[in-house]
């Protein structure tokens, strides 16, 4: 059968659960599903940020339902995830956006609480998330699952260890999927760089030309940017990737940049 760029990036007929999708990278997601045909669950915990995605969503013509709950809590991921089924048929395909890091410093210093919470929403909400949609659908009709890790799971940075170790950690769980449910599901992992965000602000807005300025590409990025990469590894145009790590960093790594 011969490649045809007009249908591998559609999504048409899939329905696709986005985890932190109000806002930041998992919006522009949401969006990107939307403009190519997916139905689309956001879950977040915000009732008036999922209002507002969901009427925007629905303003592009698409399907779209919300679920308020975290994905730090195995309830809420197991409610969200039969919402999902229930509200749009299916979840084909299940991307692990939402993220938190309550903390900065040395990793040797970090309390306890912190160590929870930063596993809990980073790696154990994305496997019981990935656990919940096998059970509830992929299992008997494949899917793909998608976990948004970053650039500091592949290399060490200053003040964000637990954060980054937990990113690392979810690179690992990527693959194990991928090797376990093969070859009815296929899972890969999205690695952002420095991406203009809410989410990362404190990293960026006091010296954001300096930083820019050291990247091969001369910018930071924007959630757009990750869009396409996450279309990609969703439709039909990524058929025989598995077990993989899309960085998306403008050239940081290669570069060097910290």
């Amino acid at each position: 059968m011969s490649f045809d760029p007009g249908k591998a990036f559609r999504l048409d007929g899939k329905a696709a659960l986005v985890t932190g999708g109000t806002r930041g990278i998992g919006r522009a997601i949401a969006e990107a599903y939307v403009a190519a045909g997916a139905a689309v669950c956001v879950m977040a915990r915000k009732p008036d940020e999922l209002s507002e995605t969901e009427t925007a969503l629905a303003g592009q013509g698409g399907t779209v339902t919300t679920f308020a709950g975290s994905t730090g809590d195995p309830e809420a991921i197991e409610a969200g995830v039969a919402h999902c089924v229930s509200a749009l048929g299916g979840v084909d395909v299940l991307v692990n956006n939402a993220g938190t890091n309550p903390t900065f410093g040395p990793v040797i210093e970090t309390e306890a609480r912190a160590v929870r919470k930063v596993l809990e929403v980073n790696l154990e909400g994305p496997l019981f998330l990935a656990q919940a949609a096998w059970r509830a659908w992929m299992q008997e009709r494949g899917g793909v699952v998608i976990n948004v890790i970053s650039v500091g799971g592949i290399r060490p940075s200053l003040g964000l260890g637990m954060y980054n170790a937990s990113k690392a950690g979810l690179q690992q769980l990527t693959r194990q999927l991928a090797l376990e449910l093969a070859p009815g599901v296929r899972a890969n992992a999205l690695a952002p760089g420095l991406v203009k965000t809410h989410f990362a602000r404190a990293l960026y807005e006091h010296g954001e030309e300096a930083i820019a300025a050291r990247l091969p590409m001369r910018r930071l990025g924007v959630p757009d940017d990750l869009a396409g990469a996450a279309l990609f590894l969703a439709s039909d145009a990524s058929a025989w990737l598995t077990g993989e790590t899309l960085v998306v960093d403008g050239g940081a790594l290669v570069s060097g940049v910290s």
